[in-house]
């Protein structure tokens, strides 16, 4: 991607022109609302690349059983090899080297750009610059005990580092205000690693970036994806038009759903991921679902689809840190994974006008949380502006809500003594509960709401 840029001059940091913000003429912002207008034909490609990546930060909790079948793929491209036979007088063949477990907790960032150069421009339309438009980090505790999907949204203002270019010329000056999905052009992948370990000050040694067509693939490999409406949502502009309740969605029509913007919420990308978070979560529990990892013909299928639309950093092409990281995830519970999205407001001034601004405070606790894997619980109905949990409004949505998950995490034994001489009872662990704080945990029901439904 980085070749096209470079050839069509395209990407690189333009002249600053007097009275603009970030370096170019600003569009009229409504008030609140964080809007983006850098790409001619937008928010279709914004949106694709938005789900796939979504799509495959999930398939990276989902369990040992994708990652074993994704390892195997690769290790089919490489070849069969050669097999090492025992030598003359012995009887045995030397064992293979055993692969545990990943030790300790890991950060892995998934990326999605808007300019992939296999993609249809017809359907897609031509853009002028490549963009990081999604921006997922996945954090993992240290005991393999519950998983944090952070969603940074798009347009959110932060410093960007200097970074290697990506011709080896020298480093980029370092920015103090721009919206995160330029940092893909100040240094490709590398750049937007940087930038959000700067912005959350975790170390990230995984990465991997996506391409558009995962999302159809994906869906289609497993036999479609329940989604949740509240009311019946409709998006001309991408031809969504699903009735309330539930509605098994795959190819074209989970692609309109994870598209929609307009349709949801406050027609704003604020709306539009928590609207995904539906779906995510809805995804990652027909993925554990035993109809799933019991089907190895599904597994096989979405191990490829993501694997196929994949760019990984050099550690993640390793097969034995892939499978590593599969055993280490493959008994999460659902209930312990959580997504969110990076606190923000809208409707700032100066730098900040029609973007969004981090809001500091709840990010720091947040952050804080994640770094001493520390549990955390999200304030109960702040599921965000695209959504609402199945047991709010009239439960009309709420009868119709895909079935609960069959994985919960462990019981609490509350009548077991903490100490077996002192016939005390214990209490269940508490979990800090971050106000200002949107998201849901992938056991969660919940249901995306129509534009125009608040």
């Amino acid at each position: 991607m980085s070749d096209l840029r470079d050839r069509s001059g395209r990407g690189r940091r333009a002249a600053r022109p007097e009275g603009t913000a970030f370096g170019r003429r600003a569009t009229p912002a409504t008030t609140g609302v964080a809007r983006h207008g850098r790409l001619k034909s937008g928010g279709p490609v914004r949106a694709v690349t938005k789900v796939v990546a979504a799509s495959v930060a999930v398939l990276l909790v989902s369990g040992a059983s994708v990652g074993a079948i994704a390892a195997y793929q690769v290790r089919s491209d490489l070849g069969t090899g050669v097999e090492l036979q025992a030598a003359q007088g012995e009887t045995t063949k030397p064992a293979p080297p055993s692969i545990s477990e990943y030790e300790g907790g890991f950060n892995i960032l998934v990326v999605g750009t808007d300019n992939d150069a296999g993609q249809d421009q017809g359907a897609f339309g031509e853009r002028d610059a490549t963009l990081n438009d999604v921006n997922i980090l996945l954090h993992v505790s240290a005991d393999h005990s519950n998983a944090t999907a952070v969603s940074i949204p798009r347009d959110m203002v932060v410093p960007i580092p200097s970074c290697a270019k990506e011709d080896g010329s020298g480093y980029y000056s370092a920015m103090s205000a721009r919206p995160i999905n330029e940092a893909y052009s100040y240094g490709g992948l590398s750049c937007v690693a940087s930038t959000v370990s700067s912005l959350t000050g975790l170390d990230i040694p995984f990465a991997g970036m996506i391409s558009f067509n995962g999302v159809i693939e994906m869906s289609n490999a497993i036999g479609g994806v329940p989604v949740c409406a509240a009311t019946p949502i409709k998006d001309r502009y991408t031809g969504l038009d699903i009735p309330a309740g539930e509605s098994v969605l795959s190819g074209a029509d989970a692609l309109a759903f994870l598209r929609t913007r307009h349709g949801v919420g406050d027609g704003s990308d604020l709306g539009r991921i928590s609207s995904q978070q539906v779906y995510l979560s809805s995804l990652l529990r027909t993925v554990k679902s035993g109809d799933t990892l019991s089907n190895p013909t599904k597994l096989y299928s979405l191990a490829r689809a993501a694997a196929s639309n994949m760019t990984l950093s050099d550690q993640l092409t390793k097969i034995d840190t892939m499978v590593q990281i599969g055993l280490a995830l493959r008994d999460l519970p659902l209930d312990s994974v959580n997504f969110v999205q990076y606190p923000g407001t809208t409707g700032g001034s100066g730098v900040y006008e029609g973007k969004v601004q981090p809001d500091k405070a709840v990010a720091t606790q947040l952050f804080d949380a994640i770094k001493n894997d520390v549990p955390f619980s999200i304030p109960e109905g702040s599921t965000g502006i695209g959504s609402e949990s199945t047991a709010t409004g009239d439960g009309s949505a709420a009868s119709q809500a895909p079935a609960a998950p069959a994985e919960t995490a462990a019981p609490v034994d509350t009548a077991a003594p903490t100490d077996p001489g002192a016939g005390a009872a214990t209490t269940p662990p508490t979990t800090e509960v971050i106000e200002g704080l949107t998201g849901q945990t992938a056991a969660d029901q919940t249901c995306s709401v129509a534009f125009g439904s608040n």
